[in-house]
């Protein structure tokens, strides 16, 4: 089967699990979060974090962001306080929002949520030195082609089509024109999806990732024996999990399946505010779970059976005959 190069790290079987951190919009639109998650990525010995990136008016319809949704407060004070950074003044809400929001800030909407979390170009910049500085690689999963240009303009390693946009073709096509490898989750898709997806991507330089859009996914939905189906159906592509699930056991033992990429949601806290946070992993869990990971790749061993040398002085002791 064949590997794909993620930065300097080849992915695939024979080589170490590439575990990736989802920061995602975990950090609330606070860039004081965002760094203290890399922080936590890069002393759990993560491979990579990754986040999300949207243009908002483009992935929603103006009927969506106009709907009503109750949003944590701390949220809105930080978009409405996230004016100016390194002395560049911009806006982070649009400025209905924020003349309403300045009335009433609990009179709050989807779009307002949706808004408050994403990071522009002042974050990613930041987002981009300091990741440099800490030694971690950083990509993300754009959601619409605006994003996947914007990404693309930073030097990330890959390119990650999220779930939700497994059917979207043209965004496919555009993150594939980039030119640089393609991690493919998988939640929520049949089979003859995700058969569509791979011709439009092509099977050079992709990695699959099983995975169930469940936030977050009870075991007896989790299915890891997909990892085994998916490279059975796409011999040669490197196959990995993105997990949503409570504690770290199921990541662990995809590893023993064959995964070759292990992708967790990250966050300070799971009883943080935020649609993901509950199914994500916190700093120790997170740690735990990349010893876990290194302790099951040495664990599984060559398939060769062998005798040891520690075995010879024992069977010398316990066998009672040696007839052949």
């Amino acid at each position: 089967m064949g590997s794909v190069r993620i930065g300097a790290r080849p992915v695939g079987p024979g080589h170490p699990c590439f575990v990736v951190a989802e920061i995602g919009i975990n950090h609330n639109g606070n860039l004081e979060i965002a760094k203290q998650l890399i922080d936590a990525a890069v002393d759990a010995g993560a491979d990579a974090v990754k986040f999300q990136k949207r243009t908002i008016q483009v992935v929603y319809s103006e009927t969506e962001l106009a709907k009503p949704r109750k949003v944590d407060e701390s949220i809105i004070r930080n978009a409405m306080g996230r004016s100016v950074i390194e002395d560049i003044k911009y806006s982070v809400l649009p400025e209905e929002s924020l003349a309403r929001l300045k009335e009433d800030i609990t009179n709050t909407t989807n779009g307002d949520l949706k808004y408050a979390l994403e990071f522009g170009i002042k974050e990613y910049d930041i987002t981009d030195l300091y990741c440099g500085e800490k030694g971690i690689m950083w990509f993300a999963s754009s959601w619409d082609g605006l994003s996947a240009h914007f990404v693309n303009g930073y030097n990330v390693p890959c390119h990650k089509i999220a779930s939700a946009c497994l059917t979207h073709a043209d965004l496919l096509k555009r993150v594939r024109s980039n030119g640089k490898p393609v991690i493919l989750s998988t939640g929520g898709s049949t089979m003859d999806q995700i058969e569509k997806a791979v011709n439009i991507l092509g099977r050079e330089d992709l990695i699959i990732l099983h995975c169930v859009a469940n936030y977050p996914c009870p075991d007896h939905e989790l299915n890891l024996l997909t990892i085994n189906t998916l490279r059975q159906k796409f011999p040669g592509v490197p196959v990995g999990y993105s997990g949503h699930e409570l504690g770290v056991l199921p990541s662990v033992a995809a590893v023993a399946l064959g995964a070759c990429i292990i992708e967790r949601h990250i966050t300070l806290f799971r009883d943080m505010p935020g649609s993901d946070q509950s199914a994500s992993l916190e700093p120790s869990e997170f740690r735990r779970m990349i010893q876990e990971i290194r302790r099951m790749e040495t664990v599984m061993g060559d398939g060769v059976k062998r005798v040891w040398d520690s075995e010879v002085p024992v069977m010398q002791k316990l066998r009672r005959k040696v007839d052949f």
